[in-house]
């Protein structure tokens, strides 16, 4: 990996006690003393509230949601999750203070006892994955809903709605050698634990294969590709004449005819560009020292995320300041939330009903706070397949089978650099998508991917046909990082550029 400026953030430690990094990337450059004065010059007296609780209860809080998920959604055995799977919201060096760990598996639940007593548990629920429960609670605050597809079986189905693919040779263009090389290069060594990888090519599937027990329907963590799902869910929205993209977002917490929140636009939440005062662990100035941030709070203080996020000041005005911060991905779901029950329909099932049944998805596992409130900054898990599906819906500019299922002009407004990020000199981030400004990738710079930690990608090549999913076990990061540039690299050589937009 690359970093310019401030290079890192360290939140975890790994299981071999190296340094998991959450990459920071102020500026191609590595300008970081300018991009800081830039952002003094605009910032507002306002005032900071940090998250309330223990920092140690919300690091066990994120291992046991982390570990739930891996046993309960993946399949995982608890041993192995433990020492390699999602780090991010339970790091690694929080782990070992853990003094008991107990996997219910006929509630499906985990409990996992902190130094001095304190018990913090998460619990599958139903169909919407799992979550931590608030300290003295036993249940989550709302009911589950039984999330049922609607799509043909798909195992008689081709794909990409279902799982037969076509037989026959690829076309002559495209080095069949070279792509099984790269797939086989982005597995190795064995210490990236690549999990699945999915390659398809106008729309079809030209190279897959999976790690040691996992198979095309392992839902896998995901991480942070799930704000590319929110922005796709407010794509449908906009759509079907619910929002516009460039009005004030409607967050009823901002609506005094003198809060300044109130000029903050749908477009710049999906930029990254809210102006919010929500400390972030990619901001460029990140300091552990000054507490728990609010970017790990939304994932692990069983608390309501979308009323935290809504009611943080504004740090600087909006589309002045691009930060990698959740308040934004969080405040778009509540959004959704408010589009959808605005209308009259039912906010849980919506999203494989107006979105997933229509593009073949049937294994994405959405997960949520105690309040129902979907966590999709991050907090879902799916099959590379579906991550596949996605990617190609963006690859045919919001277009399905003949159906426009995102506005016209979506696609280019996510993969277009965002313009607080411009300002800044960092042509890496666009709506809810980062983009290959930097060439991070081996990879032409029309590129456009959707990110997680731990190593989770999904690359949109439009000048190649091409739709790239990796996905791996966290613990791989840093090895899985190179072990898939070097098959990108192979990968360009194989599908020369063919375009599709």
């Amino acid at each position: 990996m690359r970093f310019a400026g401030l290079a890192a953030v360290c939140l975890a430690c790994g299981a071999a006690g190296g340094a998991v990094l959450l990459e920071a990337r102020p500026g191609a450059g590595g300008q970081l003393a300018p991009l800081l004065a830039r952002a003094a010059a605009a910032e507002l007296d306002t005032p900071y509230v940090a998250p309330p609780g223990n920092p140690l209860s919300h690091h066990v809080s994120g291992f046991a949601k982390t570990l739930c998920s891996a046993v309960f959604v993946t399949g995982l055995e608890p041993e192995f999750a433990a020492e390699n799977v999602g780090f991010f919201s339970g790091p690694y060096a929080y782990r070992r203070q853990v003094t008991r760990r107990v996997v219910d598996r006929e509630r499906q639940r985990v409990h996992l006892t902190l130094p001095g007593g304190g018990v913090r548990t998460a619990m599958r629920n139903g169909d919407h994955g799992c979550v931590t429960l608030p300290v003295g609670h036993d249940d989550v605050f709302f009911a589950p809903v039984d999330i049922e597809d609607s799509l043909p079986d798909p195992a008689a189905t081709p794909w990409p709605l279902g799982d037969l693919l076509p037989g026959g040779p690829l076309p002559a263009r495209i080095d069949a050698g070279k792509v099984r090389a790269a797939v086989d290069a982005a597995f190795e060594p064995a210490e990236a634990l690549t999990a699945a990888l999915v390659i398809t090519h106008k729309g079809r599937i030209i190279g897959e294969r999976y790690g040691p027990g996992i198979s095309m329907h392992t839902p896998l963590e995901s991480w942070s590709m799930g704000k590319s799902v929110t922005a796709t869910l407010m794509g449908v929205l906009i759509q079907q004449g619910v929002y516009d993209l460039f009005q004030p977002a409607p967050i009823p917490e901002w609506q005094a005819p003198d809060d300044p929140r109130r000029r903050i636009r749908i477009a710049d939440l999906l930029r990254m560009s809210s102006g919010l005062r929500f400390r972030g662990v990619a901001d460029p100035d990140f300091d552990p020292a000054l507490g728990y941030p609010d970017h790990l709070y939304v994932y692990t203080g069983a608390a309501n995320a979308f009323e935290w996020a809504a009611t943080r000041p504004p740090q600087w005005p909006p589309n002045t300041i691009g930060r990698y911060r959740n308040s934004d991905p969080v405040l778009t779901n509540y959004l959704i939330r408010l589009g959808v029950e605005g209308r009259g329909d039912e906010y849980l099932s919506f999203p494989q009903r107006e979105l997933f049944d229509r593009i073949g998805i049937r294994g994405m596992v959405l997960e949520t706070d105690p309040y129902g409130n979907y966590l999709l900054q991050g907090y879902e898990l799916a099959p590379a397949r579906d991550w596949a599906r996605l990617g190609n819906l963006y690859l045919q500019d919001g277009l399905w089978d003949g159906e426009r299922i995102l506005p016209p002009g979506f696609v280019d407004f996510v993969s277009t650099v965002a313009p607080a990020w411009e300002a800044d000199g960092r042509p890496i981030y666009g709506g809810f998508f980062w983009i290959n400004g930097d060439r991070r990738f081996p990879v032409p710079r029309d590129a456009f991917y959707m990110s997680g930690a731990g190593g989770q990608q999904t690359l949109i090549i439009p000048s190649h046909d091409l739709v790239v999913v990796r996905q791996g076990h966290y613990r791989g990061q840093a090895a899985g990082a190179r072990a898939l540039h070097d098959a990108l690299a192979l990968l360009m050589e194989a599908v020369p550029p063919g375009g599709s937009r």
